[in-house]
């Protein structure tokens, strides 16, 4: 009868007692971070002075409006003296809007047409992103990489 009531304060004792937070054998996968919420059309409805910078950063090459909906049609993008170019959404998956524009006449090659391409994130407030412009020219330099930075017009 001792070892009954013995055992069965140890097994009494064995659970109450504390765990270890995170045990030593964890998976690092287990410990990630959550993935990001996912982003709605609706997330970045409105108009955006959107800036774009060349890859490093340090040099703006491109300012223009662009101009969001809550679905899929009315987006376009508007450089200063020029008519709307209208916005294609690729597609919306997890925390990115894909969105292509294009052919038109490109404003950093005067009578040079051109397709743009690239994700946008909501990133603090503010739509970040790239966008990979395709020239239709003949030679080596007709891709670029645009570094895209929006802030909402209120």
């Amino acid at each position: 009868m001792r070892r009954f009531a013995l055992l069965c304060c140890a097994a009494v004792i064995a659970g109450c007692a504390k765990k270890d937070e995170v045990p030593a054998d964890t998976p690092a996968a287990a410990m990630t971070p959550p993935a990001p919420a996912p982003i709605a059309l609706a997330d970045v409805a409105g108009k955006w002075n959107v800036t774009g910078k060349n890859e490093a950063g340090d040099s703006t090459l491109v300012t223009y409006t662009l101009t969001t909906t809550a679905d899929t049609t009315g987006w376009t993008i508007t450089f200063p003296n020029r008519r709307p170019v209208p916005v294609r959404v690729v597609s919306v998956s997890g925390d990115s809007i894909v969105i292509s524009a294009g052919p038109f006449e490109s404003v950093l090659r005067r009578g040079v047409q051109v397709r743009t391409t690239g994700p946008l994130r909501l990133s603090d407030g503010k739509l970040v992103g790239s966008t990979t412009a395709r020239y239709s020219v003949k030679t080596a330099d007709s891709v670029r990489v645009i570094r895209m930075e929006g802030t909402r017009i209120p």
